[in-house]
């Protein structure tokens, strides 16, 4: 025979969803919820948006040429941590600060741990993190003068559930409607639960994310709100639970940050087990810390437990671990 065989390592099964094209799609799906934070809350909201995007890309192209590395902004990755950053932001928070989170997301994060595919914790929180725990006042102050629309806000600028956290709840407290629909205060992309879940149905249309990890974080979620309001003495009441479930960052946490490939269990088991301590961490933050907010932490914190799931939840070896005849 004339023809060459060509042998290769393996894995031998291709696939054309490249990473690229993973991230790609990622921000296509991303754009709803985008597009709305802009329309909701106006020019600076857009700017917030592109500085971070344009300085994370811009801070791993300088890293990789002065470490004298393949450039990798190719990938759209830094995009993508660029705009989950600007999108866990509020909207009228100063232009230097996403620059500075975009850097710690960047370089501390992902570069200094070997890049894309070596981060121990997704690099978009992180740097949300930084900033929250740096500067907590500009990172909690949601007040907006007047935003595109022309609509001023009258009220005091706290977010649905720092108001029902400080005042406790009261029937109509929380307008349910308005927090699914996103005419309320709060990060640039959380505020419209509508427009994140049209951005979760396209990256389930092209399997880009499977339901296991978001279906089993926001279901362990609204388990514990469920015990929470029946052993508290409220009794069950649908206003709260719903305030719960599409308030603050779940969502967008649920369905793009928690199911990050490079910090979530690839063993199906671990993914269940990561996807209930995720509910149960949010749930407690939450209901009985001192902030109204705790997706973000919960997230952070379940990332470095990811390796301990996977020891704990490996699958057994083809011939091993059976008894002896």
């Amino acid at each position: 025979m004339d023809q060459m065989l060509h042998v290769s390592s393996n894995p031998h099964v291709r696939d054309k969803m490249t990473t690229d094209r993973i991230m790609q799609l990622v921000v296509i799906a991303l754009l709803p919820a985008s597009l709305f934070g802009i329309w909701n809350f106006g020019l600076h909201a857009l700017l917030v948006i592109l500085v971070s995007v344009i300085s994370s890309v811009g801070f791993e192209w300088l890293y990789d040429h002065f470490m004298h590395k393949q450039n990798t902004i190719g990938d759209f990755s830094a995009v993508v941590t660029g705009l989950l950053l600007a999108l866990n932001m509020p909207p009228q928070i100063p232009l230097w600060m996403p620059v500075l989170g975009s850097a710690f997301a960047i370089i501390v994060v992902k570069q200094l741990f070997g890049g894309l595919g070596q981060n121990i914790m997704n690099p978009a929180l992180a740097g949300r993190c930084f900033l929250m725990i740096s500067f907590t006042g500009k990172m909690t102050d949601f007040s907006v003068s007047e935003n595109f629309r022309g609509v001023v806000d009258t009220v005091s600028g706290a977010t649905p559930l720092a108001a029902l956290k400080a005042q406790g709840f009261t029937e109509g407290s929380v307008p349910v409607a308005n927090l699914f629909l996103g005419n309320i205060q709060g990060t640039i992309g959380e505020t419209s639960a509508l427009a994140i879940l049209i951005g979760a149905a396209i990256l389930l249309v092209f399997k880009v994310i499977d339901l296991k990890v978001p279906l089993t974080y926001i279901g362990s979620f609204a388990v514990f709100v469920i015990l929470y309001m029946l052993f508290s003495g409220m009794d069950f009441d649908g206003n709260y639970f719903l305030s719960q479930i599409f308030g603050g960052g779940l969502m967008l946490g649920a369905w793009f940050m928690a199911t990050d490939y490079v910090t979530t269990p690839i063993t199906p088991t671990g993914q269940l087990v990561y996807g209930c301590v995720l509910g149960i961490l949010t749930a407690v933050f939450r209901l009985f810390g001192g902030s109204a907010e705790g997706v973000s932490y919960a997230i952070i914190f379940c990332n470095l437990l990811v390796p301990l799931i996977e020891r704990v939840t490996r699958p057994t070896a083809f011939g091993k671990g059976g008894k002896k005849a």
